[in-house]
């Protein structure tokens, strides 16, 4: 299947509150925290029309199959986040859970590890740094185009944006030490 990046919608935002705030209650009282992430959260973003969530849980193997099912969800195989380059992490602490339906990826991660954290911090990044948003947007678009009928475009669509991703979070981790950003403080959406 093609991967399409839309042009940036008015409503994205709102519908992403919308899904975080049902996922919340179908997930009680196993998630910490529902968050709307991805290019779909940041104002004026191009994006693929496909919500990403990340539910934040203290336990990994926590039931959420059957509720999740219950949504029209589905459990896919991937079990780990990409480790940014230059990264010695343990790559074990960068595990997650993933589900995806028709219009959403969701990803579970532990709540407090770094990687419930560098999507938060991608998020809060671009919505702090609006500028930086049509580059990225270019980019989405131009990768998107050019993986036009190649054979698992979603995997290479995302092993080619994860060292862009990995340089704008190098930019990021600036920005969170000189303001103090914290991926618990402020409002959460």
């Amino acid at each position: 299947m093609p991967i399409v990046v839309d042009a940036p919608r008015e409503d994205w935002a709102a519908r992403g509150l919308e899904l975080a705030a049902r996922l919340r209650q179908d997930l009680a009282p196993h998630a910490a925290a529902v968050e709307h992430i991805g290019s779909t959260s940041i104002p004026g973003m191009p994006a693929k029309p496909i919500f990403d969530l990340q539910v934040s849980v203290a336990d990994l193997d926590a039931p959420l199959d059957a509720p999740l099912r219950a949504v029209g969800l589905s459990r896919l195989p991937y079990e780990r986040d990409h480790v940014p380059a230059g990264l010695t992490d343990d790559p074990a602490r960068w595990a997650k859970r993933m589900w995806s339906g028709p219009d959403i990826n969701l990803h579970v991660r532990r709540t407090g590890s770094p990687n419930e954290r560098l999507a938060l911090l991608f998020r809060d990044w671009f919505r702090a740094h609006p500028a930086a948003v049509p580059a990225y947007g270019a980019f989405k678009s131009a990768l998107a185009d050019a993986l036009s009928g190649v054979p698992d475009d979603i995997g290479v669509y995302s092993d080619v944006k994860d060292p862009v991703v990995d340089l704008v979070i190098v930019v990021a981790e600036d920005w969170a030490a000189a303001t103090g950003w914290s991926p618990h403080a402020g409002q959460r959406s």
